[in-house]
């Protein structure tokens, strides 16, 4: 038998037997269980507050224009959830943010358009927030730490962040932003985003 053709006959054997390992058949009672009841407790949504559409708003004009959007859907089987943050600066962040069963905390990953990428973890406090703290890695190779906190604020969600440039010996004030549920009218206005991209 022809080498190259034993080779082309093996590597269309791999294939199909690698499709039919990979394959997702979304109808299968037992796959939809599995994934449904994987992640159903409670520690694994305490963060769904955060699933909507939203208008982003600066903290000191909670009421003036719109800063950015954001989308947040869960995803995975409601083992994850997914950011997309849009400025209108054109920066653009996307993020996972899930829990952590075995390490009991919750991790989020952070990665922008400008190439920047952000791994941080953390747990969720006794008053409802979620604080998380890692690594910024900037575009320009620079490594900044970065605490960031969720809470609830009314029917709104506050992010803050403050940032460490020594290791967390000092730390300043990254940003302070309010997630608004979206209107559907809103207009996106010039935005002033968040010092760590």
């Amino acid at each position: 038998m022809n080498t190259m053709l034993r080779f082309d006959s093996l590597a269309l054997v791999a294939l199909a037997l690698g499709a039919g390992l990979f394959a997702h058949d979304a109808s299968s009672p037992a796959r939809a269980d599995t994934l449904a009841s994987a992640c159903a407790g409670a520690a694994y949504h305490r963060f769904d507050l955060w699933i909507g559409d939203w208008d982003v708003f600066d903290t000191d004009a909670p009421n003036g224009p719109v800063q950015a959007r954001a989308s947040v859907t869960p995803i995975a089987g409601g083992c994850a959830i997914h950011e997309l943050y849009e400025q209108n600066d054109g920066l653009v962040g996307d993020s996972i943010l899930s829990y952590d069963a075995v390490r009991k905390q919750w991790q989020q990953t952070w990665v922008t358009n400008r190439g920047s990428l952000m791994a941080i973890a953390g747990n969720a406090k006794d008053d409802g927030a979620l604080v998380l703290e890692g690594e910024v890695h900037l575009a320009n190779g620079t490594t900044v730490l970065q605490r960031i906190t969720w809470k609830m604020q009314g029917a709104d969600v506050r992010e803050s962040a403050v940032v460490s440039k020594d290791r967390g010996a000092t730390w300043a004030p990254a940003f302070d932003v309010l997630f608004r549920q979206r209107a559907p009218s809103a207009k996106v206005n010039a935005l002033r985003r968040p010092s760590l991209q």
